[in-house]
């Protein structure tokens, strides 16, 4: 008789029995498939519960920020569309005030002037009531391109590059130029 020849790792196939405990290898390697599998299935399930979450939370997200965009628009038309709205308001009594001051057919001089004094008063008080604010430079003053637009350059015993003479006065509205101020300037010595 001879020897049986014993089994090395390369001649073992899948399936067989150990010889001494009598394991089945199929069965292990069968058993650690579907134990994989049952948890790759829960992965891929939980996976998809998340990704479903995050789906729901960015339409939600979206359609957020489309509402908040269109109500953005909306208030945007609105101040434009009524923006003059105040500024008019004030100015509504400086009207009134040309009106009743022209209806009156006998006023003297004195009245016409006193007249015009108080409306002159209401339209600049309504002027700064709505931010426009009055550029008039003294003579002297230094000479700022941001404010003032020079018409001329004039020789004079003040430094170079001060105002001598305002010409028209300028405006800014919420410290934006409105207009500028019209000057004369000193000429360099």
């Amino acid at each position: 008789m001879s020897e049986p020849t014993p089994l090395n790792q390369s001649q073992e196939t899948p399936g067989a029995t150990d010889p001494q405990g009598g394991v089945d290898v199929k069965a292990v390697l069968a058993n650690f498939e579907a134990e994989a599998l049952a948890k790759c299935q829960a992965d891929l399930t939980e996976l998809q519960t998340k990704s479903a979450e995050l789906a729901d939370q960015y339409l939600r997200a979206k359609a957020e920020s489309e509402n908040a965009r269109r109500r953005a628009e909306d208030e945007i038309t609105k101040a434009r569309k009524f923006a003059v709205e105040g500024f008019a308001d004030s100015l509504l009594p400086v009207l009134d005030s040309l009106e009743a001051g022209l209806a009156i057919k006998d006023a003297t001089l004195e009245h016409i002037r006193e007249g015009a004094q108080a409306t002159l008063r209401q339209l600049v008080a309504a002027l700064e009531r709505n931010k426009v604010v009055t550029i008039n430079p003294a003579a002297g003053d230094k000479f700022d391109p941001h404010l003032h637009q020079a018409i001329s350059m004039v020789p004079s015993s003040q430094d170079a590059n001060t105002v001598v003479a305002v010409l028209q006065k300028g405006y800014l509205i919420a410290d934006r130029i409105l207009r500028p101020a019209l000057v004369t300037v000193a000429a360099p010595k």
